[in-house]
Formats: structure tokens, sequence, C-alpha cells
């Protein structure tokens, strides 16, 4: 029995080589010829998994280790007999993560009371619903949209047309797969005409997938307040994916408030989830013993101390959150050098969850203590409690 496997997923080596040959390859290395003899794949999005891979080949399944499935024709491998899976959810805390810390910067930066501000939050699956919690946990107003939640759920009052988010919201996030076609396809969904409607001010982030923004759109809308001294005067925009990534825009990334490499949802914690669900579905696909797998035991993060005297509770929060992951690092390591975009996303180094750590809060009220949990803190203990 063989299996190849994207040699960047992490926790994998060691697990399934008692059942089964495992080749560890670079992901966007993948060939037909080396597939051929596969009975399972383990990918990540850099493999492209549809007919010019796959046809003639012994693949009976693939699980891909990450949230979105656009990298596999799902199609064609449902009429050629071959099972597949993703995970869903599983870097869901990493990329709230990754948004609280963008928030927090942007606070910071530009000096703004984030409980005087409306987060829309676009997309509310397992990622969405989280990011919406951290807005809410930050003081901010949240509206939502997901027309096919929505739908399935008869619940116009929730959810608010898409336009209508635009016209209300400070800064907006996404959150939605890539889909092309249907009535809720998300493939430049914010296209030159969108982007035209962001106000002086306005924050958009993307973190979903690269084409669900126009880049080269992006770029022009950005490119149209790049002599405005003031941050506020102009649109501005926060990016985690790209299109033709890894091959990013460099007058796109130059114009950006913070820009990465595409590992918002890279903590060690989302990591170790995907690759526990790749092996629990490839191991029930192939009959081997391993479909109760807990993962890697990642054990508990740094201890943490903050005082909350003298302090906002927009500063505890924010320093409790760049106390887990401070964004700017990834923002300077990719506009250092745009292209180790790759390496930088293949060498990430671990970055924990906030619920890893344990966090002794001194001198707050039972407010800023509920946003803290909210945020996913374990607070330790609290003395001194106003």
């Amino acid at each position: 029995m063989q299996i190849v496997a994207d040699d960047k997923i992490p926790f994998l080596r060691g697990v399934l080589e008692p059942f089964a040959e495992v080749v560890y390859m670079p992901g966007a290395a993948i060939s037909p010829a080396d597939v051929r003899d596969a009975d399972a794949l383990i990918v990540r999005t850099r493999t492209r998994c549809d007919e010019a891979l796959l046809a003639g080949s012994k693949v009976k399944a693939i699980a891909t280790a990450t949230i979105g499935f656009d990298h596999i024709d799902t199609l064609w491998c449902d009429k050629a007999g071959i099972a597949w899976s993703a995970a869903p959810g599983c870097n869901s805390g990493s990329v709230a993560q990754y948004i609280a810390s963008a928030l927090a910067v942007t606070a910071i930066r530009r000096g703004l009371s984030l409980d005087r501000m409306t987060l829309g939050v676009i997309g509310v699956g397992h990622v969405g619903s989280k990011v919406a919690t951290v807005g809410r946990a930050l003081g901010m107003r949240v509206l939502l949209n997901d027309p096919p939640r929505e739908r399935a759920e008869g619940d116009s009052e929730r959810f608010v047309q898409l336009d209508e988010l635009i016209a209300a919201s400070n800064i907006i996030t996404l959150h939605v797969p890539l889909t092309k076609e249907g009535r809720d396809a998300t493939w430049h969904l914010f296209d030159g005409e969108r982007l035209s409607m962001l106000r002086p001010g306005q924050i958009l982030i993307n973190s979903s997938r690269g084409a669900v923004v126009d880049n080269q759109a992006l770029r022009q809308r950005l490119s149209e307040g790049a002599y405005q001294s003031c941050c506020l005067c102009s649109a501005s925009a926060i990016l985690d994916v790209w299109e033709d990534e890894p091959l990013i825009d460099r007058a796109l990334a130059s114009r950006l408030d913070l820009g990465t490499p595409h590992i918002a949802g890279y903590s060690a914690d989302g990591k170790a989830a995907g690759t526990t669900a790749a092996v629990r579905f490839i191991a029930s696909q192939l009959g081997l013993p391993l479909g109760h797998w807990n993962g890697p035991e990642l054990g508990i993060g740094p201890e943490m101390v903050i005082d909350a005297a003298g302090k906002t509770r927009q500063e505890v929060l924010c320093e409790a959150i760049l106390g887990t992951y401070d964004i700017r690092r990834d923002s300077d390591a990719l506009s250092a050098d745009p292209d180790a975009f790759e390496n930088l996303r293949g060498n990430y180094p671990v970055r924990r969850e906030p619920q890893a750590f344990k966090l002794t809060l001194l001198n707050a009220d039972k407010g800023t203590e509920a946003a803290l949990e909210a945020l996913g803190f374990r607070l330790r203990s609290v003395f001194k409690r106003l």
C-alpha cells in the first residue's frame, strides 16, 4: 500500500509508516508518475487534484489537510470513484487569532477605539463565526452576510445584504470558499465595482482565497490613495491570500497595511487538527487502524501576566492578543523578501492559539475578564479584582 503526501504537512511523519509506504514530496511537484501506483494522497492547496493528475492512477482516496478544497476537482473525483475530504473548521481558531491580531495592530497604528466601530463578516461558517465572536469580544458592532445560511435558516433579521454590509462597516473581513458558479459564486466577489464602494478609512481583510478579491482592481483602488499622507483619507487592505500566489503582485503588496504569506490558518493547533482529520479519513478509506488517532500532543504554551491597572479594556485585550501572535512579524518578513513566499509558508515557526496560554490577569474588571475568555484565553487566576 502506498500513500503520497505533501512533505510540508506537519506531524504526519511516522504515523502511517507502520501500515503503508509513504512517499513525501513538495506538494506543487506531485506529478501523474508519482501517483500512478499510489492508493491515497494527503495534500495541501499546492496540489491540483484533477483528471490531469489522477487519470489512470490507483488512487482511491484524497485528503486535504486544509479547510478549503478548491484545488480538488470534486466533480471529476466523484465520477472517477475517488473519495475525498477536507478538514472544515480545522484552522478556524487560527484564522480568528490572525484577524484579532490584525484588528489589534490596526487599532494601535490608527488610534482607533474598536468599540465604536463596525465589523462586517462575509461568510459565517466555522471561521466566520469565530471571527464574529472576536469582534464582539473587542466591543465591536458585528454585521453578518451569508446568503446560503440566510436561505437555509430563514433568518433575514440575523443577516444583512452584502452592499448594506459594505456601506455600514468600518472593517470588512472575508471568510468564504472560492466558487465560480451558481448564485453564490465568490470568484472576484470584490471586483472593481465593489471595491469602488470602499470609503476613505475603510479596511478590507481577505484571509479566505486570493481570487475572492480581484487583485488587479484592488491595486488600482489602493493606488487612488497612494499620495494621501493620512491613512484615514483612503481605503486600505490587509491580505493573507493572493491571486497567482506564490507569485504575488509586488505593487499591490507595497500598498497594503499588512500582507502575509497565506499563513492565517497556520497555528500549530490548526495544523494538528488538519493533519488529524486527514489521517482519520485516509485510515477509514484504506482500512487502517488509525480511525481514532488523536494527533500530536502539543502541550501548554507560555504563561502570560498582564496587569490591567491604568489601562483601558482595549489596551489589555490588544496586549493579550499580540502576546500570543503579532501579525507584524509575518508582514515584515514578506515585505522584506516577497520571493520567499513559499519558504515563509513551508518553514513557518510554531504559533499557538490563545487557549494554549495560561493568562494571569491583575486588577481587571469582570467585563475585561469576560472579553478575554471570549477570545479563548484561560484565565489562570485573577488578583485584586476591581
